[in-house]
């Protein structure tokens, strides 16, 4: 008897998954907010030299505000003040002809910046001055973050995969939770930077473990449908992102809002369970027993427990060794486990990277933000029906590609779309993000069926990693516009397409069971079921 046999006999979805789906509700909420608020409180609004404390003498006092800033600020091609430039001193005439600046001798801002409060009431750039020569470090603060949640999925997988699903998140819970009011309350941008390195540690732990433990409690039929309805959070949540953000426009209240579903998280995880497979997987029949005797009460299957014993469990799932403990170091000791890592993290590092390329962005078409942002979301919900869809009919390797290629397809043509089109600019991107957000979602999914019990959050984890190291890159990749404006464009299409190629060479995983043991993904084919509603082996 296989492990998803006794998860079909006490009903592999029933009110017990629904139940823990919802207790992990608040925490997923919390990933996007995060995720994305950047967008946000990196904004940067438009702002000029400060003149307010210059005094060139009684002349310039005499002046109006306006008259000021027409004598002290060169005016650049569209009409506006210049950003980061100021006269060396007082340019009286151009209150006559201000008809050619670009002989004057300018200096940079002197007194600091005047800032737009119409959009935002405080920003990163607004609070420490990031923008002109600094503007590079209020991008970075993406980078960092990310970077941290980079980190977090390497230490959160192995904690998971050697101390449990339920153990491992409760410490990403707390984390996220300390560092993410921590960041609020910022005296410093370098305080701030290394507290949002901490805050995505700790929600990377959120992200990867929650999928697991869903995926590992669903039986086989109901695992894609469970696979895209826990990612429907991330979608509902991005489209609350914009409405919250409009209405909380200081970046520090913005950033505590974010972190308080955190806390309710923290209470929900008294009532989740543990894996079972996990636990079987560990030598830990009894407390695998518990669990599913629980899932089977809730779901009106009792009996099947009752008659059930303990010792039984021990068998169902066969580890070579019960004592060994496994690590990253084990995607690379076997032929076919290494060649899945290298290309499981070549498809996560792009999907992740075109993502949020994307996500990030949102203030490049010359839309309303707030509207871009909930565009984005929102169109995220009919990218997770077609790739429900998809994986149900065509199945998960030509999805994952397809879905690749198409993006890479839509951002190549939004470089032939002409900037002054910006609502058909933001269609497209739009488009793009709908592609792209299906085949993120289907990743996660996906690279939990590919990976064995005893690797399957290493292995989720690892390509978690890759993929933060394409968000971490993704954010610089777009200051390469000044270089070339569409340079980002091009390399962003290049990356999906290289992508979608490695991805026609994974293994398919429709209607077949979960890998238990490393030695079943170097078996050279697994054994798949053949009816087409998916049905658990008998």
């Amino acid at each position: 008897m296989k492990f998803d046999n006794i998860l079909a006999e006490v009903n592999g979805f029933g009110k017990f998954q629904l139940r823990m789906i919802l207790l992990m509700l608040a925490a997923r909420l919390a990933l996007p907010f995060h995720y994305l608020l950047n967008n946000f409180i990196a904004a940067v609004p438009s702002h000029h030299c400060d003149i307010t404390s210059l005094d060139y003498g009684e002349a310039f006092r005499n002046l109006s505000h306006e008259e000021r800033l027409i004598v002290s600020i060169p005016v650049q091609e569209d009409g506006t003040l210049s950003s980061c430039q100021m006269f060396a001193e007082p340019q009286y005439h151009l209150l006559i002809n201000s008809s050619n600046t670009t002989d004057l001798p300018t200096v940079p801002c002197q007194n600091g910046w005047k800032y737009d409060n119409t959009t935002f009431k405080s920003t990163l750039a607004t609070e420490w001055d990031l923008v002109c020569d600094k503007r590079g470090l209020n991008k970075a603060s993406a980078t960092i973050f990310f970077i941290g949640v980079m980190f977090g999925a390497a230490v959160f997988g192995y904690l998971s995969d050697r101390f449990g699903r339920k153990r491992a998140l409760l410490v990403s819970y707390v984390t996220t939770t300390v560092f993410g009011f921590a960041s609020a309350f910022s005296s410093s941008f370098i305080m701030f930077a290394a507290m949002r390195f901490f805050t995505g540690l700790g929600l990377s732990g959120t992200s990867i473990v929650t999928v697991v433990l869903c995926i590992e409690w669903v039986d086989i039929k109901h695992r894609t449908a469970v696979g895209i309805l826990i990612s429907m959070d991330w979608s509902i949540s991005t489209v609350l992102l914009s409405l919250v953000a409009y209405f909380v426009n200081d970046w520090r209240y913005l950033t505590a809002t974010a972190t308080c579903p955190m806390c309710l998280a923290i209470i929900c995880t008294w009532w989740l369970p543990e894996s079972a497979r996990w636990l079987i997987s560990n030598g830990k029949a009894e407390s695998a027993h518990f669990y599913l005797t629980k899932c089977a009460k809730v779901n009106g299957r009792k009996q099947f427990m009752a008659d059930l014993k303990p010792e039984a469990l021990s068998k169902v799932i066969l580890v070579e060794n019960e004592n060994k403990k496994y690590s990253f170091l084990d995607l690379g000791r076997t032929p076919r486990m290494r060649r899945l890592a290298l290309l499981t993290g070549i498809v996560w590092f792009a999907v992740a990277f075109t993502y949020y390329g994307i996500s990030l962005n949102i203030d490049g078409f010359g839309v309303n933000i707030y509207l871009t942002q909930f565009i984005y979301g929102a169109i995220e919900i009919p990218g997770k029906a077609f790739i429900y869809f998809s994986f149900k009919k065509i199945g998960r390797r030509l999805s994952q590609a397809g879905s690749l290629v198409l993006t890479g397809l839509c951002v190549l043509c939004n470089i032939f779309i002409p900037q002054d089109k910006g609502m058909f600019q933001t269609a497209v991107g739009a488009l793009g993000k709908m592609v792209i957000e299906a085949g993120f979602t289907g990743l996660y999914l996906y690279t939990t069926e590919l990976y064995p019990t005893v690797m399957r959050q290493n292995g989720l984890g690892y390509g978690s990693l890759m993929a933060r190291l394409g968000v971490a890159v993704s954010p610089l990749i777009i200051l390469l516009e000044e270089v070339w404006v569409h340079l980002p464009s091009i390399i962003f299409s290049l990356v999906t397409f290289a992508a979608g190629l490695s991805a026609f060479f994974l293994p398919e995983t429709k209607n077949v069971r979960l890998p238990e043991t490393v030695e079943d993904v170097e078996q050279t084919r697994r054994r798949s079921i053949s009816t087409p509603e998916e049905k658990s082996p008998s």
